[in-house]
């Protein structure tokens, strides 16, 4: 199956990240014929907590997780300072509480588009936490946007 393949492929290491094509698209927009629909789906804001449900499914460790979705897209884009947790990098960190489910309800969403393809789904894990450059940017349901992130440098 594509699927055990692909987790398999994370596993082994031929798949070095995770990562989103966030694509906000308007609900109308996804309605279209297949051929006339735009690509990809607005997901970032819930990709985490999809990748988490491996973790609870016991296909993915929290150590991989943070591998693929952190330290292997710093090294693989060569972005200094980040993708881990060290002296005299940037504090860009999630915190989850692995414990408290979360239904995904419209309302939540934070997209400009305004819907998400997972609406419904209940997680079994939940972002409490998100610090962007050491700035507490969204907390308990609520976004801070009083400092905005900065651009990343890629140095290739």
């Amino acid at each position: 199956m594509d699927r055990d393949a692909i987790r398999q492929a994370l596993k082994d290491g031929r798949i070095d990240v995770i990562g989103t094509d966030h694509a906000p698209h308007t609900l109308d927009e996804k309605c279209n014929l297949y051929f006339a629909a735009p690509a990809g789906l607005p997901l970032v804001q819930y990709a985490l907590p999809m990748v988490l449900e491996l973790y609870h499914d016991h296909l993915l460790s929290l150590e991989l997780i943070a591998e693929k979705t952190s330290h292997g897209p710093a090294r693989l884009f060569n972005i200094p300072e980040r993708g881990y947790i060290r002296e005299g990098y940037w504090a860009d960190l999630i915190l989850v509480d692995l414990d408290r489910r979360e239904r995904v309800e419209r309302e939540d969403v934070r997209y400009k588009c305004g819907w998400s393809p997972v609406e419904g789904r209940i997680f079994r894990s939940t972002i409490e936490s998100t610090f962007v450059n050491g700035h507490l940017a969204y907390h308990q349901g609520k976004l801070d946007g009083s400092i905005l992130g900065q651009r990343l440098k890629f140095n290739r």
